[in-house]
């Protein structure tokens, strides 16, 4: 009864006026979608019938590559040496990112070091993520020639671009306080970054390690493509044959080693930032690595 009262004693309140401009600003965004579209569909050569005539030649594709072909010869003698060939590849050259961008991330961070130091070596992570993995793996292969060498230093290279920028934000966004307590203690500068900022942002950095390491894996398997080591130099030799069955086993293998990583490391990286087993860590922790990575 007293809520009865409350409703009546209120007074009328007008439902809310719909935004004014709304249909327009609609009509403008899809066109700004649908024309450019339209237009890269047209300069790419993409019809209609080969648009909806791909699912069915890569299912053609996948039904040929099934059974694959699990002979000790196949599995044993040439996929899985260029399955691990791949994980060395990522691994290495996720260290050679993480040493090298480490250091460079404390020069990057604005509360750590003077502005102008700063514009330097973030504008080195910038031109360093403007190349891909792949683009460097075309610049090293006059210098290095074809292999892993030219797949590892492609990935680490762009690693410290990538992994500098994640580092050096994490840095940034540091809790003051317990610097402020050192240096007021008459703590000097190496206490301050040992005592201060390193456990504060140790487990996000090797979080972030984790990740990328997860990114390389993916990226070396498809170096291989242009002879830069790693499982897709496998992968592209059967293709070239039509040897299909065997190119199963090559996607096959991938795809379960990829799998049993990213469960691993994924745990890890939960460990590292929730601190107890079985905890997600935060979802926005990793927005702006996907976004890195990709």
């Amino acid at each position: 009864m007293t809520d009865t009262i409350e409703t009546l004693d209120r007074p009328s309140q007008k439902r809310p006026e719909p935004p004014k401009g709304g249909k327009w600003t609609r009509l403008i965004i899809g066109i700004a979608l649908i024309v450019p579209a339209i237009w890269s569909a047209v300069g790419l050569d993409i019809s209609i019938e080969r648009l909806l005539g791909a699912p069915a030649d890569m299912w053609n594709i996948v039904k040929q590559m099934f059974p694959p072909d699990l002979s000790y010869e196949q599995v044993f003698e040439r996929t899985l040496p260029k399955v691990m060939e791949s994980i060395y590849i990522a691994w290495i050259g996720t260290m050679i990112g993480a040493f090298f961008s480490f250091f460079l991330s404390f020069l990057a961070a604005k509360n750590i070091s003077p502005a102008w130091l700063t514009f330097i070596v973030r504008n080195v992570f910038n031109a360093i993520r403007a190349f891909p993995e792949l683009l460097l793996a075309f610049i090293l292969l006059p210098i290095t020639g074809l292999g892993a060498y030219t797949g590892t230093l492609a990935i680490g290279l762009h690693s410290i671009g990538t992994l500098g920028k994640l580092s050096s934000e994490a840095i940034e966004g540091i809790d003051a306080g317990p610097l402020e307590a050192i240096d007021s203690a008459g703590g000097r500068r190496t206490s301050v970054m040992r005592f201060g900022v390193f456990p504060q942002v140790l487990p996000t950095i090797v979080a972030y390690w984790l990740y990328r390491f997860e990114i390389n894996l993916r990226v070396s398997a498809f170096l291989g493509v242009i002879g830069a080591g790693g499982v897709g130099a496998e992968l592209v030799s059967q293709l070239r044959f039509r040897n299909f069955p065997a190119a199963g086993t090559v996607l096959l293998a991938t795809i379960i080693v990829v799998l049993i990583i990213d469960t691993i490391s994924s745990a890890i990286r939960r460990r590292i930032i929730a601190g107890k087993p079985g905890e997600e860590a935060p979802p926005e922790m990793f927005a702006e690595a996907g976004v890195a990575g990709l």
